[in-house]
């Protein structure tokens, strides 16, 4: 698969922009706050629905307009696709594939492959675990649309039943429905937690020969999934602790508190691993989810990296680069001084200059 071009409306910084991409590497550099991560942005939303950032649609949109406009035309199996998404203020999002307006704009997942790496992401084993969650979630969402509307599901239930927690100590009539939502909420946590053990398990095969790759035959690092709970225990805990979330007014179990640990040896990376180790092993996992993915779904993803080629030492972006040669990619950098000095090959070279961008 491949990205052919993009263009925007009112997105960000832009208040117009047409982009065409080479189907090998496509370097966007410029200063900071020029508008560089917003075309990745802007690719992420039409691929996955979502902002890699986490933003809301709202913030999005340019200032002063009311609605923003995205087109990706995308090459898959020889056929090209055109992939439109709609962002307006106070509504929800629509989407178009082909010119035919789609009932959930989850429906595109899967058209487009899109796998992110910024510098955000070398801290992902230091930082919390809602990071951590967001990483598998986001790669599952793309693999396979089924986890997709679990998730969406649970976490719509989850809301729901946090509010019906903080409802009940003001009208004690409303508990006995809560055993309904009990039931509903621990059907599809079962299944989240299932599909991430699994997901997990793969991404290990693969990341142990990685890195020790990267570093250079001295570290082993293993991957080890930590549910909140267990898939048979989930109900029965959500009765068991009934009246402590009462009080908490809170959710207390659930794979909404799950989470993964690093280890090297039998060492946890996130509490012994030095800041080089825990950045090694950050990169360790984005290599092995692009194999994976690779795997997956028989053909390559696209890969965007968002200025993390600047926090890498040399060897390490070496070993980055040597990963994904045949892979699609859009780089995001400030300047092309390392691209000269390590004659790093690129295909289509972009300046980024206030919304603007030229060839």
């Amino acid at each position: 698969m491949k990205i052919k071009s993009l263009e925007l409306s009112c997105f960000r910084n832009y208040k117009s922009l047409c982009l065409n991409f080479s189907g090998g590497v496509n370097i966007l550099y410029g200063d900071n706050a020029q508008g560089k991560t917003n075309i990745l942005e802007a690719v992420c939303v039409c691929a996955t629905t979502r902002s890699q950032k986490g933003s809301r649609e709202k913030e999005m949109i340019q200032l002063g307009q009311e609605e923003a406009h995205i087109r990706m035309y995308v090459e898959k199996g020889g056929i090209e696709h055109k992939l439109d998404m709609h962002l307006k203020k106070g509504k929800a999002k629509t989407a178009a594939l082909d010119g035919v307006p789609i009932r959930k704009s989850s429906e595109l997942y899967g058209m487009v492959h899109i796998i992110s790496f910024s510098p955000e992401d070398l801290s992902i084993v230091k930082d919390g675990p809602a990071e951590r969650r967001r990483m598998v979630d986001m790669e599952l969402c793309q693999l396979d649309r089924i986890y997709l509307h679990q998730l969406t599901q649970y976490n719509k239930l989850l809301e729901q039943r946090n509010n019906l927690l903080r409802q009940i100590s003001s009208d004690s009539g409303l508990s006995d429905t809560l055993s309904v939502w009990n039931e509903q909420l621990a059907e599809y946590g079962k299944q989240i937690i299932k599909a991430r053990g699994a997901f997990i398990a793969e991404l290990n095969e693969l990341v142990g020969p990685l890195h020790e790759r990267l570093s250079g035959g001295r570290e082993s690092l293993s991957l080890r999934y930590e549910p909140n709970v267990m898939p048979e225990e989930f109900l029965s805990l959500l009765q068991k602790d009934r009246d402590r979330e009462l009080i908490l007014k809170s959710t207390l179990h659930g794979p909404h508190r799950d989470d993964i640990s690093f280890f090297f040896g039998e060492n946890d990376m996130r509490k012994y691993g030095s800041q080089g180790q825990q950045r090694t092993s950050a990169l360790s996992v984005k290599l092995a989810e692009i194999e994976l993915v690779r795997k997956k779904i028989k053909d390559d993803p696209v890969l965007l990296l968002d200025d993390v080629l600047s926090e890498l030492d040399r060897s390490r972006q070496k070993q980055l680069l040597d990963n994904i040669k045949e892979i699609q990619t859009v780089i995001t950098c400030t300047g092309l001084e390392e691209f000269v000095k390590e004659r790093i090959h690129s295909d289509h070279i972009y300046h980024v200059v206030q919304g603007t961008v030229e060839q």
